[in-house]
């Protein structure tokens, strides 16, 4: 079994991807093996909507996006984390949401568990599980739960690591991985 997080933040390092590690140590707890892909960095063009991939299950567009492709497969389970931006999910995520389209079709990631790790200054938390499970519906999949994680309850905003700093979204982004986990075993038995 294998869950995969997938930080959907440009800043390495940051708030983000201590919920979605914090999440992993939960699924890792529970049993499966788990792999950390961060979106910072990465080369990711926006869906030109070709439709090619309805009929191919591909997407044409070769950019690092085929890597993610090949691990969400490969996969039984993600969390994606993502900061609120604008009370909804980063550039970064849309970009995954959207090239996924090229997944649908061939319901490549029909049964499939997701969970959600975001991180709010004070709004949009809601907005983003929303957003991140109408995707996971979309695509056939089954959803183990999200939390939403605050800063500057305990350091001053935007510093990485101020997250850990709510106690509270460290124990549910722990609990979201094992969720994850435990629903993947439910329905592989």
């Amino acid at each position: 079994m294998k869950v995969m997080g997938i930080v959907c933040s440009p800043r390495p390092g940051g708030n983000t991807e201590t919920l979605v590690r914090e999440a992993l140590a939960g699924a890792k707890e529970a049993g499966s093996d788990v792999e950390l892909v961060s979106l910072a960095g990465k080369s990711i063009a926006p869906c030109d909507a070709c439709r090619a991939c309805v009929n191919t299950g591909e997407c044409h567009i070769k950019d690092d996006m085929q890597e993610i492709y090949k691990k969400l497969q490969e996969s039984d389970g993600v969390v994606i984390g993502t900061p609120v931006y604008f009370a909804n999910v980063s550039a970064q995520a849309k970009l995954i949401i959207d090239r996924t389209y090229a997944l649908l079709w061939s319901r490549k990631l029909m049964g499939k568990v997701g969970g959600v790790v975001t991180v709010a200054r004070r709004i949009g938390g809601g907005n983003v599980l929303s957003s991140l499970y109408a995707f996971f519906t979309t695509q056939r999949m089954l959803t183990a739960g999200g939390t939403v994680g605050y800063e500057g309850e305990a350091a001053p905003y935007g510093e990485k690591g101020a997250v850990r700093g709510d106690e509270r979204a460290m124990r549910e982004a722990r609990a979201v991985g094992r969720n994850v986990v435990l629903l993947i075993g439910r329905i592989t038995k």
